[in-house]
């Protein structure tokens, strides 16, 4: 078969491209896609979603903890939500194109496109942390906005 291109990327059969296409022009989420977890500057030992005797963790340095004690969690914005294979939740908006907010300890989070103030999920304790976009295609942890995190606490 003829090979296309796309943007740069070169693929062997007519078939990858279409559905490649089909999947770049819908604006639907499947909410059973996984984001790849973000490749992060620091790398600490444990990470959320590692086991430790058993027991969950569901967060690490960079987290901030919210104990939510059931409460609903919030869209701050216009957005995307995604899981990673950890099971938290990765929040994008163009209204913060260079951030990632990702959200940990959620019990069955809504994924995809959301509206500002669409309720997430909730949580007993939410491990937030913000993720900054580098240079060099990494993923700094930096200190979280508290007017963006009472955005998502409040409705």
């Amino acid at each position: 078969m003829k090979a296309i291109s796309i943007q740069g990327i070169d693929f062997g059969c007519i078939k990858a491209g279409v559905v490649l296409l089909l999947l770049t022009s819908c604006s639907a989420f499947k909410p059973t896609q996984l984001i790849a977890e973000p490749p992060l500057l620091q790398k600490w030992e444990l990470q959320p979603g590692d086991q430790v005797a058993n027991y969950p963790v569901t967060g690490g340095l960079g987290d901030i903890s919210i104990a939510l004690n059931g409460k609903t969690v919030y869209a701050p914005s216009d957005g995307d939500a995604y899981i990673d294979k950890r099971g938290c939740v990765y929040f994008a908006s163009a209204e913060t194109p260079a951030y990632f907010f990702r959200l940990c300890g959620l019990k069955s989070p809504k994924l995809g496109r959301l509206q500002a103030r669409d309720a997430i999920a909730t949580a007993e304790t939410l491990q937030f942390a913000a993720l900054l976009k580098q240079s060099d295609d990494k993923w700094a942890l930096v200190e979280p906005d508290k007017s963006l995190l009472e955005r998502m606490l409040k409705h």
